[in-house]
């Protein structure tokens, strides 16, 4: 059966997306395939079958993860023909756990099957087709901005992390396979790139046998439409200096750099197998400090890591504190089987991993104020993500010094916009997060 065939009647789907931007690339992966395919997104009450695609990466995204699968599995109830697959990370690690556990779900699908998707949906509904047509994926996130993966998997195997475990080792995709998807997203609206992988600093290792980053940002700038290029999940141990050129030549790169440094303490480091050093982080900042000027760097810590004492937590602190990075994000370690820290001695107690957390983000919100007030006054470039309706506010974007989801905002309170346009807005108002001000003029 083709698409035509039964356009009349298209089959429902409704699509779930937990985690990462790389879990959402997934998803739309899938759905470009589906509705290539005749099948209609919907809402998961209307649906004839709902995919949730699953994060497993830590405890708690495991736990949302589940809850959501439950959730779904309600609307079965009744007497409900509706179906239920659940694919994602959560299944890629626990799939024979899952499927004794989880009897309402109708199919478990690994990482591997989901190009497979619509043959499972097919299957599931009782349809028959004669041919498969294949798509391009179908972007979730507002047109104007869109994420671009160019690599999947890790190698660097953190002594915490589950990735290698359920990604498998880094797999990067060719320089003209990515120029081509980022044409064609450009081709669609998009007018800022964000780069995406699980260390994007890595590329190019595994399939040229050198770093290829440089050259890919090279290419990618030549894309005509593309004004913003934003580069994510950089590994502090994998830069050096012809990146750090080519973002120096390059306008185009979005002058805010994502550095996971997760800690200073160099036993922590060593423990953590971060294969990096308290003093070759200072020297990276200092290096992209004085040759990228206005540079903002965001990190993400870890705190709690098994044997972190007063002390190693108190260096940490007190680093945060010199740094002063102008985005940090923060969460507690968690023990996660089948990883080597998880068998290491002397892990902290919940209630002093949290209690480190709350000391981390009350100090970065006291930097990130600041910052946001110097500021004020300022004349910003800034991309409308959304118009809203909660006056005073009118719309919301962003500089090019924060990424969608993660970082903070700019609210605009005065003048008229278009989503998706860029705009020069004066900032008033800073808060500990977000800016607020009024547009001058387009562009």
């Amino acid at each position: 059966m083709n698409p035509s065939e039964y356009s009349m009647n298209r089959p429902k789907v409704a699509l779930i997306t937990l985690g990462c931007s790389k879990n959402l690339v997934d998803s739309e992966k899938m759905l470009g395939l589906l509705e290539a395919n005749g099948y209609q997104l919907s809402s998961e009450r209307e649906a004839d079958l709902i995919v949730v695609n699953t994060c497993g990466f830590i405890q708690p995204a495991k736990e949302e993860s589940i809850e959501t699968i439950l959730e779904a599995a309600r609307l079965k109830e009744n007497g409900s023909e509706k179906k239920l697959i659940v694919t994602g990370c959560l299944v890629q690690r626990y799939q024979k756990q899952l499927e004794q556990q989880l009897p309402e779900v109708d199919l478990l699908l690994g990482l591997a099957d989901e190009s497979q998707i619509v043959r499972h949906c097919d299957q599931l509904l009782g349809l028959r087709r004669t041919e498969l047509h294949q798509a391009e994926r179908r972007v979730l996130t507002p047109s104007h901005y869109a994420y671009l993966r160019i690599a999947d998997g890790c190698d660097n195997w953190c002594s915490y992390c589950t990735i290698p475990l359920i990604r498998g080792r880094q797999r990067s995709r060719p320089i003209e396979e990515v120029t081509a998807e980022a044409a064609h997203l450009v081709r669609q609206g998009a007018r800022e790139l964000i780069l995406i992988a699980q260390d994007t600093t890595k590329y190019g290792t595994d399939l040229y046998s050198k770093k290829r980053l440089d050259e890919l940002i090279r290419e990618l700038a030549k894309i005509e439409g593309v004004e913003w290029l934003r580069l994510l999940y950089t590994h502090p141990a994998h830069w050096w200096d012809g990146l750090i050129d080519v973002l120096a030549e390059t306008p185009k790169v979005c002058r805010c750099l994502d550095i996971p440094l997760q800690h200073i303490s160099d036993r922590i480091l060593t423990e953590m197998n971060r294969r990096i050093t308290r003093k070759q982080i200072t020297q990276l900042i200092q290096k992209l400090r004085e040759r990228l000027p206005g540079v903002a760097l965001r990190t993400s810590v870890m705190v709690g890591f098994p044997g972190e004492t007063d002390h190693e937590f108190q260096e940490l602190l007190d680093f945060l504190r010199q740094v002063r990075f102008e985005r940090l994000g923060t969460f507690t370690y968690w023990r996660e089987e089948g990883t080597e820290a998880a068998e290491f001695a002397r892990q902290v107690p919940q209630k002093v991993k949290e209690e480190r957390l709350h000391q981390v983000m009350l100090l970065q919100q006291k930097i990130s104020l600041e910052f946001n007030r110097s500021l004020v006054g300022e004349v910003l470039p800034v991309l409308i993500d959304q118009q809203t309706d909660a006056l005073p506010v009118r719309f919301i974007g962003r500089t090019q010094l924060s990424a969608p989801e993660v970082d903070g905002q700019v609210l605009i309170t005065e003048g008229q916009a278009q989503v998706g346009q860029f705009y020069k807005v004066r900032i008033a108002k800073a808060y500990e997060y977000d800016i607020a001000g009024g547009i001058v003029s387009i562009g």
